[in-house]
């Protein structure tokens, strides 16, 4: 695989992921441009041409990490104005979730919690899929997620998140 393959075929969800890490355009465009600087500098790495998204989402997320450490601060997750929990969760009232409520709440969370909601919310993975993203067993992407969404319910006073 080379690098124009690579871009073209994964430049929207890296963006679309890089939003949802930092929080605003022009972050994810920064961080988006630095992950394929790196891939390409990288590229022969890439040992399963199969898994270039996942790696690229792994490399995004470093790029995130790295930046948030540097700066010694947390970053907004951005949340879709209107966002709705997925399909079968009529008993959890949604006027709840605004989305300045649901931004606020995901701000404050540690980022390990925060990744896997926002891929498992909002990019709607499984936690296989998590879990090769982020490089981690599925048991910690279910653990990370459990802890998530016990934050969510406390902080949102939610008795019934999925």
């Amino acid at each position: 695989m080379d690098i124009s393959a690579l871009v073209e075929q994964n430049y929207e969800a890296a963006y679309r992921f890089a939003y949802r890490l930092s929080g605003t355009a022009h972050e994810a465009e920064d961080l988006t441009q630095q992950a394929f600087l790196d891939a390409q500098r990288k590229l022969d790495t890439l040992r399963e041409p199969e898994k270039a998204r996942a790696w690229l989402f792994m490399i995004i997320r470093n790029l995130h990490r790295r930046r948030l450490r540097d700066r010694g601060t947390h970053r907004e997750v951005a949340v879709d104005p209107g966002f709705d929990l997925p399909d079968g969760n009529s008993e959890v009232d949604t006027a709840t979730l605004n989305s300045d409520t649901l931004q606020q709440v995901l701000d404050e969370m540690p980022p390990e919690f925060r990744e896997v909601l926002v891929l498992f919310y909002f990019r709607e993975l499984s936690y296989r899929e998590i879990a090769e993203r982020l490089d981690v067993p599925i048991g910690t992407v279910m653990s990370r997620l459990s802890r998530g969404k016990q934050q969510l319910r406390g902080r949102l006073s939610i008795d019934d998140f999925p």
